[in-house]
């Protein structure tokens, strides 16, 4: 669109000013300005190039320069009222950019100078599942889940790969090895980089003891605090910080609304907190490959298993028809079934559980289903199902529009497929997560990998 785009970094004031001069004069093709000693200037300068045509001004980053500079919102505020003073035709398009999310927030609330200015405010948020696979070129689904399961669906995290992604399900553990588990990748401390960046000044080993508790299981501010030794109160500010810029993610649990599940809203933060970071320095004084076939068995269970569960959870939101559930979803969620003691474990949770909306009730109860990463379900799964759908209907929930939901990674049994045949229980595996068809949804047309 023939516009200027300026990438700020940490630095002070006088640095990026100086940068933005040459970076303008280059994109004007002028000689760089040698009086630009205040950010006045430089706004100026840059409202002019809208003064002919519409012209797209990026500043990204934004954040970083405000931190040198905290009056530039009001100096930006103050340009725009003088060029409406002029009554001057300016054409120049703005567009604020930055990945530090809370600052940003404050940037644009009711009490900055910017607020007024506003006329779009958007999150960019990462690929779904999906999308991923096709960003990485992968066709198979359950490497694409592993590769998701590290990754994300962040696309810088492909080049700081080295664009290199696994060549095939046999090249996985290879390619985590490869890159990941590389010094030389950028991706070796981007979960460092990423708390660092993002946490600012604020207790950044709580933070990682704390994201550390709950990529290993913790799900509750309670659980958190009793496995750091620390307050609720303590631990409830540091989780809502994390929470606030954006690498935590709560909400009620699907039976129990007063009880708040967390979960990591970044997978490269759970790859580092639950597999990696006790032995990075075994990474040091060992080979990658020898540290991975330690790490490979921990990975499997308390990061593939859990996100796998979330990618079922969001495929039912984002992709399954309306039709699965006999009514569209509008809430999927993990769930402890009461009636159940605590120290049942597993026993006592439905991974995804699924309320929408029927004639009847808002948030009718649709499916209860459980998700098996590396197992093959067979029919005692969805005996267990029967019976968490006793235990609620004993409790008063209305299981009438309820239907038992088995997701697995590697496949179902005869028997268990049989039932499906009969209407008696909802089958996922990973070529339905990816590739089956949306007819109604609106957001699909076609198998997603092909």
């Amino acid at each position: 669109m023939g516009g200027f785009c300026f990438g700020a970094q940490q630095a002070a004031g006088a640095e990026s000013l100086r940068r933005l001069g040459d970076e303008l004069a280059r994109y004007t093709g002028t000689s760089p300005p040698n009086h630009w000693h205040r950010w006045e200037d430089a706004v100026d300068a840059l409202l002019t190039l809208g003064d002919r045509r519409p012209v797209p001004i990026v500043l990204d980053e934004f954040p970083d320069l405000v931190r040198e500079s905290p009056a530039l919102p009001s100096i930006i505020h103050s340009a725009y009222r003088h060029l409406r003073d002029e009554g001057r035709d300016n054409r120049t398009r703005l567009l604020l950019s930055g990945s530090a999310l809370p600052l940003m927030h404050r940037l644009f609330g009711a009490a900055s100078p910017l607020h007024e200015l506003a006329d779009l405010e958007l999150a960019v948020h990462p690929l779904d599942f999906r999308q991923a696979a096709r960003f990485w070129d992968i066709d198979d689904p359950r490497l694409a889940l592993l590769v998701h399961a590290v990754v994300g669906g962040t696309p810088a995290y492909r080049r700081y790969a080295g664009d290199h992604a696994p060549s095939g399900p046999n090249d996985f553990d290879a390619w985590v090895c490869r890159t990941v588990l590389n010094p030389r990748t950028p991706l070796f401390l981007e979960a460092h980089h990423l708390l660092q960046e993002e946490t600012d000044h604020w207790d950044r080993a709580l933070c990682h003891s704390a994201l550390t508790a709950i990529a290993s299981g913790c799900s509750t501010p309670g659980e958190v605090a009793e496995r750091l030794g620390i307050s609720l109160t303590d631990a409830s500010h540091c989780l809502a910080l994390l929470q606030a810029n954006g690498l935590l993610h709560s909400e009620p649990d699907a039976f129990r609304s007063n009880l708040i599940r967390l979960r990591l809203a970044e997978p490269l933060l759970s790859f580092e907190h639950a597999a990696l970071r006790p032995h990075r320095s075994a990474l040091e004084h060992q080979g990658a490959d020898e540290v991975w076939r330690r790490v490979r068995p921990v990975f499997d269970s308390a990061v593939a298993g859990p996100h796998f569960a979330q990618i079922c959870r969001d495929w039912v939101m984002g992709f399954a028809d309306p039709t699965v559930f006999g009514a569209r979803p509008t809430r999927a969620a993990p769930g402890s079934v009461p009636g159940m003691a605590r120290h049942a474990g597993p026993h006592a949770e439905a991974d995804v559980v699924v309320r929408g909306r029927t004639d009847a009730d808002s948030r009718a109860l649709l499916s209860v289903g459980v998700a098996r990463w590396d197992e093959v379900m067979d029919l005692h799964h969805l005996e267990h199902l029967r019976h968490l759908l006793d235990l609620l209907a004993a409790g008063g929930e209305d299981v009438t529009h309820a239907r038992p939901a088995c997701y697995s990674g590697v496949g179902f049994t005869p028997a268990l497929r049989a039932a499906e045949g009969e209407g008696h229980v909802v089958l996922v595996g990973l070529d339905r997560l990816y590739w089956e068809e949306v007819s109604d949804h609106g957001s699909e047309a076609g198998g997603a990998l092909r």
